[in-house]
């Protein structure tokens, strides 16, 4: 078992926090220094309440979802031998009302592209993509679907 943890920090400043007409913009602090400005979606909440060149928490679900994916694949391919050159994924998250009405990521979208120095077979590329989401703790953490268009 291994604990992860974020500090969130946001504050009101002058803002009309009662009037609802304040900035969502925040900060992620992580272990090692790193600090990554946040927001609210400007998709769900309107400029200027929300930083548009921020990283918002729907952003941040698919690219942990699919950093986790690419972490395991690269894992498995090098223990297969493979020379994985370059990974790239263009990934997407619907974030929709599910069958309870209520505003969920219901679908993420993984689309890897992997160049290798010598191009593997394409089933072993879907077998260890499977292998990949399956060994994926993120992925089996969450309830709506996950795609991986190869």
């Amino acid at each position: 078992m291994t604990t992860h943890a974020a500090t969130i920090r946001w504050a009101r400043g002058g803002a009309a926090f009662e009037k609802s007409q304040y900035s969502r913009q925040h900060e992620w602090h992580f272990d090692g220094g790193t600090v990554v400005t946040a927001s609210a979606s400007p998709q769900r909440v309107p400029l200027p309440f929300s930083t548009e060149a921020a990283v918002d928490p729907e952003e941040a679900f698919v690219a942990a979802l699919s950093s986790c994916h690419m972490l395991w694949f690269l894992a498995l391919a090098s223990k297969q031998g493979l020379i994985v050159d370059s990974y790239t994924d263009e990934a997407s998250g619907l974030l929709e009302a599910d069958a309870k009405g209520q505003w969920s990521m219901t679908q993420v979208v993984l689309r890897p592209k992997i160049s290798c120095s010598a191009p593997p077979a394409k089933s072993l590329l879907e077998s260890l993509h499977h292998q990949a989401h399956e060994a994926c703790f993120l992925a089996r953490s969450v309830t709506g679907s996950i795609r991986i268009e190869l």
